[in-house]
């Protein structure tokens, strides 16, 4: 089984960190002829695999699975580099699972993806987010950059575990080389490529097996960010308010009774669960609610959804 690790030239915020990897020892070129011809350039190191191409980061689908054709390699999972944008230019580093899972079918997605889908979210995002604070200290970038989760959003389409590891939010930090370091040194260590033990690996076996599913809040998740920098605490999607539309029929607010709210926050949860159970095949997927982001008959209705799902509701000290 391999790790996919894919970065963009058409962005300095995922080719910088990209070449801060590969300038570290090992890596060696293996081209795939059938990918090569289609402008993606390929490199080995141990059981990593790195694919550079040119295109937007989001527009080229599929690449674990064309990997697997291409070289008869199994992909285990998928990680992009990528930059970050925020309207506050705030700098940041940021990790998130990936997704659009409250798109109808028909419509167009703004970033990649396809409606209804979302990929299977790497389970070292929890980990790794901790680890990348540590790293980010210790470089000096914090305060400075913000290191934070991400809620679910964009593509490109995969099928196996992926995460976006991203640089923001402004041209003057996407071409931050200290900020490419950290982003690559995390992907050094986290992988163990260095020789260490690598960070964030899930198994069946494993004694916490409680993982977090955030519902509700802001798009950079600080309800559930309080608790996924817990010690050993395991994070799957992370759907924020925009990715759950809920309609607001009157009628429909008694009793819990979801049958009459429109919008397709349902679709969006089920997928997200889903995909979540697999990525931590045994674990134990439990909903955390940001609670004051809803009203009461959002609250209400997606609880008893929920229960329809046989997905339990967390408290805090239920992921620790």
């Amino acid at each position: 089984m391999v790790t996919i690790v894919v970065a963009t030239t058409s962005d300095p915020a995922s080719i910088n960190p990209a070449y801060a990897l590969l300038a570290m020892p090992g890596w060696l070129p293996v081209p795939a002829p059938s990918l090569l011809q289609q402008g993606i350039k390929s490199f080995a190191n141990k059981n990593v695999r790195f694919l550079q191409h040119d295109k937007g980061i989001v527009e080229e689908d599929d690449l674990d699975r064309r990997w697997e054709e291409a070289t008869g390699e199994a992909v285990d999972e998928v990680i992009f580099f990528s930059k970050h944008t925020a309207v506050s230019n705030r700098p940041a580093l940021t990790v998130h699972p990936i997704g659009v899972p409250h798109l109808r079918e028909g419509d167009v997605p703004p970033q990649g993806g396809r409606p209804g889908w979302a990929a299977p979210p790497d389970p070292r995002i929890g980990p790794w987010l901790r680890l990348l604070k540590k790293l980010a200290q210790s470089h000096n970038l914090v305060p400075e950059f913000e290191i934070t989760l991400e809620g679910t959003h964009h593509g490109p389409i995969t099928i196996k575990p992926t995460m976006f590891l991203e640089i923001g939010s402004t041209d003057e930090y996407w071409k931050r080389q200290d900020a490419a370091k950290v982003i690559a040194l995390l992907v050094w260590e986290g992988l163990g490529l260095g020789g260490g033990a690598a960070v964030g690996k899930w198994g069946r076996e494993d004694e916490r097996n409680k993982v977090l599913l955030g519902i509700g809040g802001g798009h950079y998740a600080p309800r559930h960010m309080d608790i996924v920098m817990k010690e050993g605490v395991w994070v799957g999607h992370l759907l924020s308010g925009y990715s759950l539309p809920m309609e607001d029929p009157s009628q429909s607010k008694e009793n819990g009774n979801t049958d009459g709210i429109g919008g397709t926050w349902r679709q969006s949860i089920k997928v997200a669960i889903e995909a979540t159970k697999s990525a931590f095949p045994g674990g134990d997927v439990l909903a955390h609610l940001d609670h004051k982001s809803f009203k009461g008959w959002q609250k209400n209705a997606i609880t008893a959804y929920l229960g329809e799902l046989s997905i339990k509701i967390g408290k805090p000290n239920d992921f620790i």
